[in-house]
């Protein structure tokens, strides 16, 4: 029986992907999630467990135009992921996908050239897209690291005064990396970058930002699932009880720091009801100066392009993986500032 090279090499890459499943965190996330999701946990299972389906969506970086990499792209049977009447969509933001699983080769940074691209999960431009930055507003990015939702806010808009904040050492050096890889020079140093505890910034810039994006710290599924260490995943999984408690202090703290007025998303890259809709009730009941905002008309926009669980409220959105479309999870609330 002889196998060729390319499905050979397909079968080795199937085996290993599929023992570094983490079976700790996969039974933890099959009780919890047929619980909360039912019958569709199954087929976002599927799609969790099997990164040769996933899919990585090219967001074209407008500071380093290539005319070529369009041609390139659509000749590979890319299309744009985001058309036709979103109720927000700057005509400079552009996204590609593709319907077929792969990955677009990534660009290495180069000190002194900018990157022609970013790649990412298509749902993580929701947040932005559900943010709606206008030109000359002030924005905070609360939780920045590694950067891509901050390079896809400058693709929409020139804020006035643009915060990108990232508290982790680490991280906040690999959020400076991919600025200084995206955003020319003259801009680049129009961009504050701090690493301070986000639950303080209310109290330290109170009322300073017409926008605000908290893509908080949360248990992502997609990586958990592939934890190595057996230890650090079940650590992870006793302390992923605290993280709401994180999230509504960053959520308090940017409320804090946004001006009446303004409006807030808050984003997350789990499937977990008690890191999402939780949190967001939680605040809408104990915070007498923010309201919901309405996002359902950006959802129905581009429900061709992902799927949505059904029952959530209007002001929130969560993205399901399914095949062919194995985007997110990606969970978008606004709220708004009176």
């Amino acid at each position: 029986f002889f196998l060729l090279p390319s499905l050979k090499l397909e079968n080795e890459t199937k085996g290993k992907l599929q023992k570094q499943i983490c079976q700790v965190v996969l039974d933890h996330f099959e009780k919890q999630y047929t619980r909360e999701l039912g019958d569709k946990w199954t087929s976002v299972r599927d799609v969790l467990t099997y990164p040769l389906c996933w899919q990585y969506a090219i967001l074209l970086n407008k500071f380093s135009p290539s005319a070529e990499l369009e041609s390139t792209l659509r000749a590979k049977g890319y299309h744009p992921v985001f058309q036709g009447t979103l109720p927000y969509l700057p005509r400079s933001l552009k996204c590609y996908v593709n319907r077929t699983p792969g990955r677009f080769p990534a660009q290495k940074h180069q000190t002194g050239k900018l990157k022609e691209y970013y790649l990412m999960n298509a749902a993580s431009v929701l947040p932005v897209l559900a943010l709606e930055v206008e030109d000359g507003e002030d924005v905070l990015d609360l939780c920045a690291a590694p950067g891509g939702k901050s390079v896809a806010i400058l693709q929409c808009a020139y804020p006035g005064n643009f915060h990108c904040n990232e508290y982790d050492d680490l991280r906040s050096r690999w959020l400076k990396q991919t600025m200084e890889s995206f955003i020319p020079d003259p801009l680049v140093n129009l961009i504050t970058v701090s690493k301070l505890d986000g639950r303080q910034i209310g109290d330290l810039k109170p009322e300073l930002y017409d926008k605000v994006l908290v893509d908080a710290p949360c248990s992502n599924d997609r990586s958990w699932l592939f934890s190595s260490d057996i230890q650090q995943a079940t650590l992870r999984l006793i302390q992923r009880k605290e993280l709401s408690s994180l999230q509504l202090q960053l959520l308090r703290s940017a409320i804090k720091a946004l001006r009446p007025g303004g409006s807030l998303v808050y984003s997350t890259c789990t499937l977990s009801k008690a890191e999402n809709s939780d949190v967001i009730n939680l605040i809408l009941n104990t915070c007498a100066n923010v309201i919901p905002v309405d996002i359902s008309e950006m959802a129905k926009a581009v429900s061709q392009e992902f799927t949505f669980l059904s029952d959530t409220q209007q002001h929130e959105l969560l993205v399901l993986p399914e095949k062919g479309k194995a985007w997110g999870p990606m969970y978008v609330a606004k709220l708004k500032k009176i």
